[in-house]
């Protein structure tokens, strides 16, 4: 089940198949961070980052090796507990989740996701609903690297609020919907992750892709490493 939540509340119940029709889900698909000078809502993709370093691609590759040798032999011994299949979002969720409320300045906001090393937070009204989704990308595009003169104009755009920035209305899933619908609603709204929430708006948890890949990576059902 998904959900679509704003500053004036619930706008949409429903399947992830009628997610896609919703016009305010539909714009907010982007891959990359918006410009700070394009039109409010509108997605204008930045130049492509350049490729990571080979180096950090081969440590993450061994990483990736080391710990997989690691689960792979394990399975000779038996898990001490028989492991679940990871089948629902509530199964690979995070519990507790960095909150910013609406009417935070743009400037604190980057200071408290910096601090706890994320790059999204949910903002949440004063009863602690969901009425949007801030990103990092979001709150200081490449454009805001200071230039001549362009001081004053990046110290403007770090005293706006949350609530110019953030994405809203966004969608939040319940913690009991398949992981394969929420894989197809990331995939197709470019956001890197959704809060999970009650029908109420009231927040839950959060689920990134991170959480998805962690868990698959870290912790499989063991049918699949046979």
């Amino acid at each position: 089940m998904f959900f679509v939540f704003g500053p004036s509340g619930q706008m949409f119940r429903g399947g992830a198949d009628q997610l896609s029709r919703v016009a305010s889900v539909r714009n907010a698909q982007r891959v990359q961070a918006l410009r700070a000078t394009g039109p409010r809502g509108v997605a204008q993709a930045e130049p492509a980052a350049p490729p990571a370093p080979a180096v950090d691609s081969a440590f993450g590759s061994l990483r990736a090796l080391a710990g997989g040798v690691s689960a792979y032999e394990q399975t000779d011994q038996g898990p001490s507990t028989a492991r679940q299949p990871l089948t629902q979002v509530r199964d690979v969720m995070t519990r507790e989740v960095l909150t910013v409320p609406v009417g935070t300045m743009v400037s604190e906001s980057w200071g408290r996701l910096a601090e706890h090393g994320v790059a999204q937070a949910p903002v949440v009204d004063a009863l602690g609903r969901v009425v949007g989704l801030l990103l990092r990308a979001d709150m200081v595009p490449l454009e805001l690297i200071p230039k001549p003169g362009g001081v004053p104009a990046a110290i403007a755009r770090a005293r706006r609020l949350v609530d110019e920035v953030m994405v809203s209305p966004v969608p939040t899933v319940a913690a009991a919907t398949g992981l394969r619908r929420l894989a197809t609603v990331l995939l197709e709204t470019g956001l890197p992750g959704l809060p999970v929430t009650n029908e109420l708006g009231l927040l839950e948890g959060f689920v990134s892709r991170t959480d998805i890949l962690r868990a698959v990576a870290t912790d499989p059902p063991l049918d699949l490493w046979t």
